[in-house]
């Protein structure tokens, strides 16, 4: 059903529109707008799933792509509990809690199973059709059997010993997208000897689950659907940036209690072998995409401990917020680090006005990427490498993938971001550089350096 399924890519047109997808900010500025079931639009406004046309009985089961770093790869997932903060979304007050999962270099894997990409109850609901697969990406509800996809992280593996401690970097996903969903470049920078934490920011991520089987969504489509006044936008859209930022500080704080032998797991689960003294805080950076790219630049502004980010296709660009740049003030202040944009088409530091004043701000290192082909900023995200296996399976049009991921060769283009993420850590991080972000080369092919 051509041109029937997506969101609007950019930040919706009038709050006419914004209250009746039941968001305003997110279409936008972020990842784009996620409809739960009862603030879906109809089919007249453009937002269903397609019918798959040759769909078997069997529901499609997905691989994602092997790492390609020396280390085998391990993964544990940690609650945690700010006691610290009350949730600023639960409708009744409780402490702030997060899901975060932690991908290492690992050794002795054989022993340990792999992890799921999503646990049993968040896959039931992104696959549902009150989850993000249908609403958000056009996949048909029930069509994937989203708990069956195993990573390449096994669970609980002990740490290696070589070249340890291993920098750290922080991962934070685009609003309405669950912290598994950049698993491919996620468990890739780890098999290159970086621990990586991956961030669910709760009520705001599609769904997260907890240990004892909770399954929290997001609240976010409600708030900003009743919101039809400017300041209401305002106010929304600083709590989830306020609360972001909050929990990537607290976040660090819990790894840096981990590396020095605390167990900040709520229920003091066990961890892996010889995780305390694996993590370098010293040597930490951060990536993201969308509103995880937003809050990645942001994040290292507020905060030294952070030294090197990448943004990957988040701009805070907004006809309905009265100051987007309130909620962005990096882009006012610039950055004395380095840092990377990865854009699309109509997104750069020359056509976007947040990237350009951050951009002239700046005294740190820094460089502009487009992956050629790509579409948005769905284009760096397990999407990727996943919905061409949905549309083989189902029997889905080319178009349906080309809607969505743009005209990339999947494999090439998770090979090229694979090679641009670590290329930018190891050399701000690591001392390692491979001249790759010099400048256009054979190497990275398709690559456009927006100079």
């Amino acid at each position: 059903m051509k041109g029937s399924r997506r969101r609007s890519p950019g930040f919706l047109r009038s709050r006419s529109m914004a209250g009746r997808l039941g968001t305003a900010l997110f279409a936008s500025l972020m990842v784009g707008c996620v409809t739960v079931a009862s603030a879906a639009p109809s089919s007249a406004a453009g937002n269903v799933a397609p019918q798959a046309q040759q769909r078997s009985d069997e529901p499609a089961r997905l691989r994602l792509p092997a790492p390609t770093g020396p280390y085998q790869v391990g993964t544990v997932d940690l609650h945690l509990i700010d006691r610290s903060r009350t949730d600023p979304w639960s409708a009744t007050p409780v402490h702030r809690e997060l899901m975060v999962s932690l991908w290492y270099p690992a050794t002795d894997v054989g022993r340990f199973p792999r992890a799921p990409h999503m646990r049993p109850g968040a896959a039931a609901h992104f696959g549902s059709a009150a989850g993000v697969g249908a609403s958000l990406y056009g996949i048909p509800a029930g069509s994937v059997d989203f708990a069956a996809t195993r990573t390449s992280g096994h669970q609980g593996a002990p740490v290696a010993r070589r070249e340890r401690p291993f920098p750290l970097v922080l991962y934070s996903a685009g609003a309405g997208d669950p912290r598994t969903w950049g698993t491919t470049l996620v468990q890739d920078l780890a098999s290159r000897g970086y621990v990586v934490a991956t961030i669910d920011h709760t009520y705001e991520a599609s769904e997260v689950e907890f240990p004892d089987g909770r399954v929290v969504g997001t609240v976010l489509p409600e708030a900003f659907g009743r919101a039809d006044q400017p300041d209401e936008f305002q106010r929304l859209a600083a709590t989830v940036f306020d609360t972001r930022i909050a929990d990537i500080r607290f976040v660090l704080d819990q790894l840096g209690a981990l590396d020095r032998g605390t167990n900040p797991d709520a229920a003091g689960r066990p961890l892996p072998r010889d995780i305390a003294g694996a993590l370098d805080l010293d040597r930490a950076g951060m990536f993201g995409v969308s509103a995880g790219g937003l809050t990645a630049l942001q994040a290292m502004s507020d905060d030294s401990r952070i030294r090197a980010a990448v943004d990957m296709g988040g701009s805070i660009e907004s006809p309905i917020i009265p100051d987007p740049l309130q909620l962005w003030p990096v882009a006012r202040r610039g950055l004395d680090r380095p840092f990377m944009f990865m854009g699309d088409p109509g997104t750069d530091h020359h056509q976007t006005p947040s990237w350009r004043m951050l951009w002239n701000n700046s005294t740190g290192w820094h460089v502009d990427l487009r992956l050629d082909g790509a579409k948005s900023e769905d284009s760096y995200k397990d999407i990727v490498p996943l919905l061409p296996q949905i549309a083989r399976q189902l029997g889905l049009p080319d178009s349906f993938v080309a809607e969505t991921i743009g005209d990339i060769e999947p494999t090439h283009a998770v090979r090229i971001e694979e090679t641009l993420i670590a290329a930018f850590f190891d050399r701000w991080l690591r001392g390692r550089n491979g001249h790759v972000l010099d400048g256009p080369s054979p190497r990275l092919r398709d690559v456009t350096f927006v100079r």
